[in-house]
């Protein structure tokens, strides 16, 4: 049974879908079955992997409300086991349709029962909001994963946030556990980035990755390819880090760091 992963923060720009998609591609790499679930309306992850979200006829939108099976609307990508649930502009009315439905929240935690046997590791690239979306992202999930971006601002919200997600655990999914935050678009030469990983160990004691993201020109080009790190420059900083990423994430999850 899948393990499954929202990668949140409500903050934007933060490098959440890009940790989404690069983790996702690493695992695969690692020989495990991986979906990326895209639950945000804007779809850079369905785009950063190459999937021209506006000619698709479906999405994670018609599997959320049950109209079409999860596993007719997944897709594959151009690394092996690596497939992905695409969003389209149908889900940005999710939110609308879903607001008076009993158990509004636990729509994609039961669409997804039906696949959660086919993988090894679902990650879920949620909107930048704590709404309904994210709250159904987070019902479904087993772990949070947060990136957190080494600036000033980036921790601004983070208590709002695991407000959120204690809520969560408390009136709806007493198992989510936070697996930890990771830093991304960090520059070790600036004095900020350091007090930044400090104040997070503050909120995560014993819960930061030590995998952290550098800031990245090649990272951030990538998805206008259509391709992650791994597809684009292998090679680079960005990639060594996020294969560490994938191997530290594995081990956490298996017991074994």
């Amino acid at each position: 049974m899948a393990h499954i992963v929202s990668v949140v923060n409500q903050k934007g720009g933060v490098g959440k879908t890009t940790t989404t998609l690069n983790l996702a591609a690493y695992l695969a790499e690692l020989g495990k079955f991986v979906l990326v679930v895209d639950l945000d309306p804007q779809a850079n992850a369905t785009s950063g992997l190459g999937i021209a979200h506006g000619d698709l006829e479906h999405g994670i939108y018609e599997g959320i409300i049950g109209t079409k099976s999860m596993r007719d609307i997944v897709h594959p990508t151009s690394h092996q086991g690596l497939k992905v649930i695409p969003a389209t502009q149908a889900l940005s009315g999710a939110t609308v349709e879903l607001v008076n439905v009993d158990e509004r929240e636990h729509y994609l935690r039961k669409a997804l029962l039906e696949i959660r046997n086919d993988y090894d590791y679902i990650l879920i690239d949620n909107p930048p909001t704590l709404g309904l979306l994210t709250i159904n992202g987070l019902v479904a999930s087993d772990s949070v994963l947060i990136p957190v971006q080494a600036e000033y601002f980036a921790l601004e919200g983070l208590g709002q946030l695991m407000n959120t997600v204690n809520l969560i655990k408390e009136n709806m999914k007493p198992e989510l556990n936070v697996m930890g935050a990771v830093i991304t678009m960090y520059d070790s030469r600036t004095r900020l980035s350091n007090e930044v990983l400090q104040e997070l160990y503050r909120y995560f004691p014993d819960k930061i990755f030590r995998s952290v993201i550098p800031r990245s020109v090649r990272l951030a080009e990538a998805p206008s390819f259509g391709k992650t790190i791994l597809g684009y420059d292998p090679a680079s900083k960005a990639a060594k880090a996020y294969e560490r990423l994938a191997r530290e994430f594995v081990m956490r999850e298996e017991g074994t760091l």
